[in-house]
C-alpha cells in the first residue's frame, strides 16, 4: 500500500521506504536487482502534479536586472538603462521591455536567487543536469559533452520511461520519445557540443531526439527572423540525410539486420553496443511513424498562430514544442541559440536586447502561456525558463553585462505553480541572494517532483550502482498551490 508522502511508506512485499534505500544503499556491496528496483520504485512515490515539462533555455544568460530582478532605486552604473514597469503581481517589477509578459505574472512564479559557482558557459551542464561538470577531456575549447557527464533532466526522463515501456505489454508502451530537443542541439550552431544535453553516463540510448534546423549567415539575420518555410523545417537529427531511403527499403534493411542481430546476440553484450541497438530501433520507428511526421509539420498551425509565437527561429521552436507535448513528449527543452553568439551572452552592448532578445522573448513566452492555457494543457505541464547564469550587476562602457552565476532568475508555471509568487530575495544590487537561494539541485529536485519522481529515486550509473537522480536536492514545494 502507498500511504500520504510525509507517513511511513509500505510496498506491496511490506518493505517501508527506509528498508529499501537502506537496501539501495548496501547495494554498492553487491545487493540484487529486484532488491534495486523495489528502491527505485520506493523512491517515486511523490504525487505527480505535472504530465510533461517544458525547459525553456535562454542560452547565454540573461541579465537579472534588465528581467525580473529590476533595482530602480540603486545607482545608474547598477540599475542599467531599462525602466521598470508593473507586472499583475504585487511587488514585481519587470523590465519595460516585457510589457506582455508583465501583464500574465498571475500565470508564472519568479525565482529571484538562482545561483551557483560556475561564472562561465559551462554552467550549461549544471543548469541542465543539476550537477557540476566532472572532470573530463573536452577538446581545445574545453566544452565538449563527454560520456563522464552528469544525465540531463530529460534523459532521466526518458530512463524511467523506457525501464517502465519495457514492464508494459508492447501495445501499451510509449509511442513517442520521452526527451525531445529543439531547434539543434546546444551549441552545434557555433561548431561546438556542449556539455549537459545528453544520457552522459546513463547511455546514449537516453540522449534527446534533437532536430536540426538550417543555418543562415549570421551577418544576414542572427535570429532567423522572417524565416522562410524550408528555413524554418525542423528535421530529425540523424534522418534528414536519408529522406531518399522508401519505407519499403528500410523495412528491408530492417529484416536483414533483425537477421544479423539475431546470429549477433550472444556477442553482443556490451553497454555500448546495446545502446546503438537501442537507438537504431527507435530511428527506424521515428522514420516509419506517421504520427512523429504529422508532430513535426509545423504548417499544421494556423498562420495566425505562428504570428502570434514570433516569425523567428525561438518563437517558431517555442511553438515546435507545445506540439512535442501535445503529441506525447515529457521532456522538451527548447534552447535559444543563434549564430555568431548572438544568444543572451550579452557583452557588447544593450542593442541586442532592445531589438531582439527582451522583445523576442516577450512576444514568444506570452504567447506559448496563452496558448497552453486555451488547449488545456498548462494545468498538466511545468514550464521552466530561464539561462545558465545571470549577468555582471555592473554594466560595462557599452551597457553589456559579463557571466555572473551568483544571483540570478528563473520563471516556473504550470502544473499548479502559484501564479504571481516571488520566491526569493537578492540584495541591493542583484547581485547576491539575500534569502532563500536555489540551487540547481534544487530546481532539478523541483522538476522531478511536479513530474512524481522523488529526488530519491535511483538510477543505474555506467558501473550498474544506484544513484539518487538528485541527491541532497530540496523540490520547492511551497512553490505549488
Amino acid at each position: 500500500m502507498l500511504a500520504i508522502q510525509g507517513q511511513p511508506l509500505q510496498l506491496c512485499n511490506g518493505l517501508t521506504r527506509r528498508d529499501v534505500l537502506r537496501a539501495g544503499g548496501a547495494g554498492l556491496l553487491g545487493t540484487s536487482l529486484p532488491i534495486l528496483l523495489a528502491a527505485e520504485e520506493a523512491g517515486a512515490v511523490v504525487a505527480p502534479r505535472a504530465k510533461s515539462v517544458m525547459f525553456l533555455f535562454l542560452f547565454g544568460g540573461p541579465s537579472q536586472l534588465e528581467t525580473f530582478d529590476m533595482k530602480p532605486e540603486a545607482p545608474k552604473e547598477i540599475r542599467g538603462p531599462y525602466q521598470p514597469i508593473a507586472s499583475r503581481s504585487p511587488g514585481l517589477l519587470v523590465s519595460d521591455h516585457l510589457p506582455k509578459v508583465a501583464a500574465m505574472s498571475d500565470k508564472f512564479a519568479v525565482i529571484r536567487t538562482m545561483t551557483h559557482q560556475q561564472n562561465d558557459h559551462n554552467a550549461c551542464h549544471i543548469i541542465q543536469t543539476g550537477h557540476e561538470m566532472p572532470p573530463a577531456e573536452r577538446g581545445p575549447a574545453r566544452v565538449n559533452a563527454t560520456e563522464k557527464d552528469w544525465p540531463a533532466f530529460g534523459s532521466v526522463v526518458e530512463y524511467l520511461d523506457q525501464r517502465a515501456d519495457a514492464q508494459r505489454p508492447a501495445e501499451q508502451r510509449r509511442d513517442f520519445p520521452s526527451f525531445v530537443y529543439l531547434p539543434n542541439r546546444l551549441g552545434h550552431i557555433q561548431g561546438y557540443d556542449r556539455s549537459g544535453q545528453y544520457g552522459g553516463w546513463l547511455g546514449q540510448s537516453y540522449n534527446p531526439l534533437a532536430t536540426r534546423v538550417g543555418k543562415r549567415d549570421a551577418k544576414d539575420d542572427p535570429y532567423f527572423r522572417d524565416c522562410t518555410e524550408e528555413e524554418l523545417t525542423f528535421r530529425i537529427e540523424g534522418v534528414e540525410a536519408h529522406a531518399d531511403v522508401t519505407l519499403d527499403r528500410l523495412n528491408r534493411r530492417e529484416s536483414l539486420l533483425t537477421q544479423f542481430d539475431t546470429a549477433r546476440r550472444d556477442l553482443d553484450q556490451s553497454r555500448g553496443v546495446r545502446d546503438f541497438g537501442r537507438s537504431r530501433e527507435r530511428a527506424f520507428d521515428l522514420v516509419s511513424s506517421e504520427k512523429m511526421r504529422a508532430a513535426f509539420d509545423i504548417r499544421r498551425e494556423s498562420p495566425q498562430l505562428r504570428d502570434r509565437y514570433g516569425r523567428h527561429l525561438f518563437g517558431q521552436s517555442t511553438l515546435m514544442g507545445r506540439r512535442m507535448i501535445e503529441a506525447g513528449a515529457r521532456f522538451v527543452t527548447v534552447l535559444w541559440d543563434a549564430p555568431g553568439g548572438y544568444s543572451w551572452d550579452s557583452h557588447r552592448d544593450s542593442t541586442e536586447v532592445d531589438k531582439y532578445l527582451l522583445p523576442g522573448f516577450d512576444q514568444s513566452f506570452s504567447a506559448l502561456l496563452e496558448d497552453m492555457t486555451d488547449r488545456g494543457l498548462l494545468d498538466e505541464t511545468l514550464i521552466v525558463c530561464l539561462g545558465e547564469m545571470g549577468r555582471t550587476p555592473r554594466g560595462n562602457a557599452n551597457w553589456g553585462r559579463d557571466h555572473w552565476g551568483y544571483c540570478f532568475p528563473a520563471v516556473l508555471a504550470g502544473a499548479g505553480i502559484r501564479g504571481g509568487a516571488v520566491y526569493g530575495r537578492s540584495d541591493k544590487d542583484a547581485a547576491y541572494p539575500q534569502d532563500k537561494p536555489v540551487s540547481p539541485v534544487n530546481l532539478g529536485a523541483t522538476i522531478f517532483h511536479a513530474l512524481g519522481i522523488s529526488p530519491d529515486t535511483r538510477v543505474q550509473d555506467a558501473l550498474g550502482r544506484p544513484v539518487p537522480v538528485m541527491e541532497g536536492g530540496q523540490p520547492l514545494t511551497e512553490l505549488f498551490g
